[in-house]
């Protein structure tokens, strides 16, 4: 027998090596909003998102997923996503008074949970919408609303005249709440360029890139507040068309969906879901040596009706 390959371990710890730089930038943030250096506090949860981001994508490119993995990242996003951007708001503004402090264990309360009922219910599938607002999405759009509130352009809007700290109230709340929700939130595209939906991540990205660069301040929070309202809004027209809930559709991305319809004849359904990871031509000479086989030679679907 061929003796399996195995990552090189230099391989292994190169996800676990994004997710601490993820936990890093994560505490660095807590301490540059320690010392009042709000703006660079945000630039570090912003940095943590993106290294959050690739983690899991190099572990599968390279084969290294594992349990471990799945753990570790876990606890990272509950320091860098859950308790970091809440400091970040005490430190700037919860501090003054007596029990505002109460928002920051909301807050980091939510996303913890949000972390453990993603552990449960959607770890380690293919998934194109998420149970509720992910956490790094969260955490992007609350730790650079400092940014824009300090911006002409937050002055010009129709919330200007308010002040910034009693609207930051409202916001925790929000957030809150959505990460612990049945909300469906879409999940970011594999980038590819095989197919429109892999292109569709690849021109988002870039332009979240370009636009990190020229104006940081002015776009980071409406970006994250437009992806806050996107999932609100598909929820409601799920809603009001009775149609049926993301999370009961298949995991695999539109395209993949649609070659596997194309390819899957109706009674592959009821196969189980090692089956279905085979090839289909591999599949196709297991159920022949199985019809050859019959009850009598010992087929494993011979029981089967």
């Amino acid at each position: 027998m061929r003796r399996p390959s195995l990552p090189r371990p230099s391989m292994v710890m190169l996800p676990n090596g994004f997710t601490l730089g993820s936990l890093f930038f994560g505490i660095f943030a807590i301490v540059a909003a320690a010392r009042g250096e709000h703006v660079r506090a945000g630039w570090y949860i912003v940095i943590a998102a993106f290294l959050d981001m690739f983690d899991g994508r190099i572990a599968r490119a390279t084969n290294t997923s594992s349990r471990f993995g799945e753990e570790l990242d876990s606890l990272v996003d509950a320091i860098s996503f859950g308790l970091a951007p809440a400091l970040m708001m005490y430190f700037a503004e919860l501090n003054h008074t007596g029990w505002d402090w109460i928002f920051v264990w909301l807050y980091a309360a939510c996303a913890v949970m949000r972390l453990a009922r993603f552990n449960v219910e959607q770890a380690g599938k293919k998934k194109i919408f998420f149970q509720g607002l992910p956490s790094p999405a969260a955490a992007g759009t609350l730790a650079t609303y400092y940014w824009f509130s300090q911006t002409e352009l937050y002055q010009q809007t129709t919330i200007g005249d308010l002040p910034w700290q009693s609207i930051l109230r409202f916001l925790m709340i929000a957030l809150s709440f959505l990460m612990i929700s049945n909300v469906p939130y879409p999940a970011w595209p594999r980038f590819s360029l095989r197919n429109w939906y892999g292109a569709l991540g690849v021109v988002v990205f870039v332009g979240v890139i370009v636009a990190m660069f020229l104006l940081p301040k002015q776009f980071f929070f409406p970006f994250g507040l437009f992806y806050v309202a996107s999932g609100v809004v598909v929820a409601i027209v799920h809603g009001l068309f009775d149609m049926p809930s993301p999370f009961a559709e298949s995991d695999e991305t539109p395209e993949e969906a649609a070659a596997s319809a194309s390819v899957r004849p109706g009674g592959d359904q009821d196969l189980d879901e090692a089956d279905n990871d085979e090839p289909i031509r591999r599949r196709r000479r297991r159920r022949g040596r199985g019809d050859r086989s019959g009850p009598d030679h010992g087929s494993p679907e011979g029981n089967a009706p």
